[in-house]
């Protein structure tokens, strides 16, 4: 479904990646892991074209190049982003937020409805006259994965999804993330937790410096504490 290759990308003249390789298959999850700052927000930046620019490599997406994509052609193809900033209309109340996506009718796509991601984020129906911008970190964060979904993605990004929220909430976002798994949905997580990542990963990519640095299934990670040693821990 993706296929990254030796991808590079900068903000300004600042080179940030420098050979970034990874596959997703579908209905597949991986997760990306690494210290902060070390390129897994700017790899999903990348897929999206999200204030960064793609500076060599390449990326196909569904067999075709993202290559002069423009970030709303990108999401319409059939890839969901979720940033860790969330971004979500502050003014606007839950319910209209979910209707700003535009789903794309496509005989390939899973098409999600309101109903729908009301049942996979009850909270959301209960708050869907609440004004986005008064609701708590974890709340936004479900609006956000809501509303991405609404646009019928074949691939969803999720950028560091439970960062800084409560462990009780954390933990009922990631409970969602395994909902969309058992539905099929292909996912790319960046992710430092490691029970995130024994509860939704099919395989893990480490990135350090901008690079891929290993990859490989969920049990030959945990076998090898050396990886979560090197290129998790704060040095």
């Amino acid at each position: 479904m993706l296929r990254i290759s030796d991808l590079h990308a900068a903000y300004d003249k600042a080179e940030v990646l420098q050979g970034i390789d990874l596959e997703v298959g579908p209905g597949e999850v991986i997760c990306l892991i690494g210290r902060n700052g070390v390129g897994k927000s700017s790899t999903m930046k990348s897929i999206v074209r999200d204030q960064i620019v793609v500076t060599g490599g390449e990326i196909v997406f569904d067999g075709q190049s993202l290559a002069g994509v423009r970030p709303h052609d990108v999401i319409r193809r059939g890839v969901g982003y979720v940033p860790e900033d969330r971004r979500v209309f502050a003014s606007l109340s839950v319910l209209e937020n979910l209707k700003v996506p535009r789903p794309v009718a496509a005989p390939d796509r899973r098409r999600w409805t309101v109903d729908e991601v009301f049942r996979l984020f009850p909270q959301l129906h209960d708050y869907r006259h609440r004004s986005a911008g008064v609701m708590s970190g974890g709340e936004q964060q479900m609006l956000s994965i809501a509303r991405s979904l609404l646009t019928c993605p074949k691939l969803l990004l999720l950028d560091e999804p439970h960062e800084g929220l409560a462990p009780k909430i954390a933990e009922e976002v990631v409970d969602a993330i395994v909902a969309l798994k058992r539905e099929g949905v292909s996912m790319i997580v960046s992710e430092q937790a490691l029970n995130t990542i024994r509860r939704c990963a099919d395989r893990v990519y480490v990135i350090d410096r901008g690079m891929t640095v290993w990859n490989g299934s969920v049990d030959g990670f945990y076998a090898d504490p050396e990886i979560t040693r090197k290129f998790l821990m704060v040095q």
